[in-house]
């Protein structure tokens, strides 16, 4: 079972990695035909067409990113999720990103092929932030 865990690891890297890259052919090649979004700014339905259109025209960069806390579980043969912290930083609409998220991501397997369906991201506030609330 390490052997899966490992897997889905570097799956999740691989499409943050397209992300940072801004790979359009392998972010759209990751996402399931019907894959679903939340995060800060709601939620969303998505399409490999409409993610490569995200992907392309966003108004971010994403310059690093760092995973920790990493758990992965396989709920059904075809089915994994992952989730865990991650540190990012880069642009978001010309103003500078650094941020601290919990994120988590449901891959499914058809025909060999692990396919994002479901990702999910809450930032988190840090301990100076929850002190003043």
């Amino acid at each position: 079972m390490g052997d899966d865990k490992q897997q889905i690891i570097d799956l999740e890297t691989k499409f943050w990695t397209s992300m940072k890259e801004k790979d359009v052919p392998t972010a759209q090649a990751m996402i399931a035909d019907e894959c679903l979004i939340i995060g800060p700014m709601g939620t969303m339905k998505a399409d490999p067409q409409k993610y490569a259109e995200m992907t392309k025209d966003g108004q971010w960069t994403l310059e690093n990113f760092e995973f920790s806390d990493v758990n992965v579980i396989f709920p059904a043969n075809d089915v994994a999720s992952i989730a865990y912290k991650v540190h990012q930083t880069g642009e978001m609409k010309g103003k500078p990103m650094d941020l601290n998220c919990a994120d988590s991501t449901t891959w499914t397997r058809s025909d060999g092929t692990w396919k994002c369906a479901l990702h999910t991201e809450t930032v988190l506030q840090n301990e100076r932030e929850l002190a003043d609330a």
